[in-house]
Formats: C-alpha cells, sequence, structure tokens
C-alpha cells in the first residue's frame, strides 16, 4: 500500500532524507523510530504528498504521489505532527467539515462524525470549542478527523503525544485493531509502543534507515538478548564472578551485592546465545540460587547503540 524507493529530501544544503526504501503492506502496523531531527516528519509529509520529493518515488495504493497525488490522498488518513485543527470549531464542527473535505454528504457524513467521535473516545467534547480542550483530546480530535472517511493507509505523526496512561492505552488499542485492515505508519519515540502495537519497525537516523525488522529481530541485536540474570545467596560478588566469567560463551559478567543477596548478569558473546542458559545453570548446580532469568533483549541499549553519535558511544561505554 505505501512503497517508498530512493527517496530523498533536500532543504538548501541539508540532506533531511538521504536515499531511504521501504514498503508498508495492508494488516501492516510501521513503527517510524529515530531521534529528534531523523527525517521522520519530512518523510512522512512526502508520503502524503504534503511537501514533494527532490529525489525517488512514492507510491500510496499504486498511485505516485508526484504524478497522481490526489487519487494518493483519496487513500490516506493523516495526522500531522502538532496537531493542527481550527480552535473556534466544535469537535463535532471540525469532524464535519473534515468529513465534507472528503466528500461525505448528508447521512454518511453525520455517522462517520458518530464513528470518529466513539473511536476516538470524544463523546464528553464532542460539542466543545477545539479551543477549550485539554493538549489530549486536541489530540484526539485530530487523530478523528484522519480516521473520518475510513481510510486504507493511515499515517501518524506521534499520535500519542500529549495523552495521559489511559488515553495512550485507548490509542494504542484503536491502531492495533485497525492495523488488522489497513496499511499504517507512525512515528513515536516511546519504544514501549513498538512491542505495544507494530509488527515491524524501522530506525531512522540523520536521513537514513540504520534498522528494520520485527520487534523481536531488533531486540536480537540487544547486548542483553540472551543475557541470563540471576540472584544468589550466601556468596560474595567476586567469587560469583570470576565463576561465570569462566564459561566458554560468556562475554562479560557484572555482579551486585545487595544486603547478602547477589546479582549477577552473564552476557553472550553472541546475541541470543542458546547455549549460555544451559552453561549457567550447570554452573550453578550446587549454588543457593534464588531466582534465575533469561533476558530478551531491550529496545532502549539497540536505540542508543545505533543513533547515538560515535563520541558518545566512547562515553557511554
Amino acid at each position: 500500500m505505501i512503497k517508498v524507493d530512493n527517496l530523498t529530501k533536500l532543504f538548501g544544503p541539508k540532506r533531511a532524507v538521504d536515499g531511504i526504501s521501504f514498503t508498508v503492506e495492508r494488516g501492516e502496523v510501521l513503527g517510524f523510530l529515530g531521534p529528534n531531527g531523523a527525517g521522520k516528519s519530512t518523510t512522512m509529509r512526502v508520503i502524503t504528498g504534503f511537501i514533494p520529493p527532490s529525489g525517488g518515488k512514492v507510491s500510496v495504493g499504486g498511485f505516485d504521489m508526484v504524478e497522481d497525488p490526489i487519487s494518493g490522498k483519496r487513500l490516506i488518513g493523516y495526522l500531522p505532527e502538532n496537531a493542527p485543527a481550527y480552535t473556534d470549531m466544535t469537535v463535532s464542527g471540525f469532524l464535519g467539515f473534515a468529513a465534507e473535505i472528503r466528500g461525505l454528504r448528508g447521512d454518511a457524513k453525520k455517522k462517520a462524525v458518530n464513528r470518529a467521535v466513539e473511536m476516538c473516545f470524544l463523546q464528553s467534547v464532542r460539542h466543545q470549542s477545539v479551543e477549550t480542550l485539554s493538549k489530549g483530546y486536541r489530540h484526539r480530535t485530530c487523530f478523528a478527523q484522519s480516521i473520518i472517511h475510513d481510510p486504507e493507509v493511515l499515517v501518524l505523526d506521534e499520535p500519542t503525544d500529549g495523552l495521559d496512561p489511559n488515553q495512550k492505552h485507548e490509542i494504542r488499542g484503536l491502531i492495533r485493531r485497525m492495523g488488522e485492515k489497513k496499511a499504517i505508519i507512525f512515528s513515536t519515540h516511546i519504544l514501549e509502543e513498538v512491542d505495544a502495537v507494530c509488527s515491524r519497525a524501522i530506525i531512522i537516523d540523520r536521513g537514513r534507515i540504520v534498522a528494520n525488522g520485527t520487534p523481536q529481530e531488533l531486540r536480537q541485536r540487544s547486548d542483553w538478548a540472551g543475557a541470563v540474570t540471576l540472584r544468589v545467596s550466601g556468596m560474595t560478588a567476586n567469587v560469583v564472578k570470576e565463576k561465570l566469567s569462566q564459561l566458554r560463551t560468556a562475554k562479560r559478567v557484572t555482579a551486585e551485592a545487595q544486603g547478602d543477596r547477589i546479582t549477577a548478569t552473564v552476557f553472550p558473546r553472541t546475541a541470543g546465545e542458546q547455549d549460555l542458559t544451559r552453561e549457567v545453570l550447570e554452573a550453578t548446580r550446587s549454588w543457593p540460587v534464588e531466582e534465575l532469568h533469561t533476558e530478551v533483549g531491550r529496545l532502549d541499549e539497540v536505540f542508543r547503540s545505533i543513533t547515538l553519535p560515535d563520541t558518545a558511544k566512547e562515553q557511554a561505554k
């Protein structure tokens, strides 16, 4: 449904997007991750036809967004950055206006507005003016306009920005349900949303794609993927660390005393090493082990390792 091929976008001498390519299929929710200034919002603006590309091609539903942008835009629902809306309108009035722009009239318009209000949990504020809304409700109102015409493609720029934890849970659930039938791409800074919503994620940094895969595949790039953490009592940190460091598949070991207990983590030589857990179990068979589990990898660690500048990476070590 979305195809981006060697997309480039220049702003004067600045290369905001630098030759990226990816696709989003129907039934897929793609998380678009990256630090501030990485090129996420610019890419979304080009996909929706809001700004033209400097090079490469973008198509939506098979329609080229330069040669036939109107046909492509009919398929798209777009939540822009900062959720713009006409503040002097009521919520219902704004959504009715958005429905008319999308060609809905009469009973179809009324049903579309009621559906969007219900899906985005706006019943309690539908008759308030937009300017009186909290940031969270204003954001949900703009989200509602993006789905007013039941689009096949959704492009959402930080859809949970400004929402409280309950509202975030509601919107994530809505995106997950819609993602079963639509093609969705959304940007976020909240890594937990990748696990909660995404079937796949892309990390972009300085205009280039630096990682692309399922949440599980990205976690496997973490130093923590396959690491074994255990807690023992009645031993010293030095003894625990020395013993575990001798394991064939261990890369490094940390051990920290917490009262009369030691918490140790054994990191594998290669991410996701399958033999490490077995080796730890054999080595600690006679130890007073209270807890032992295998780590699944940490997205935040992967994100930092990929997107930090080289100088910052050295300082982090």
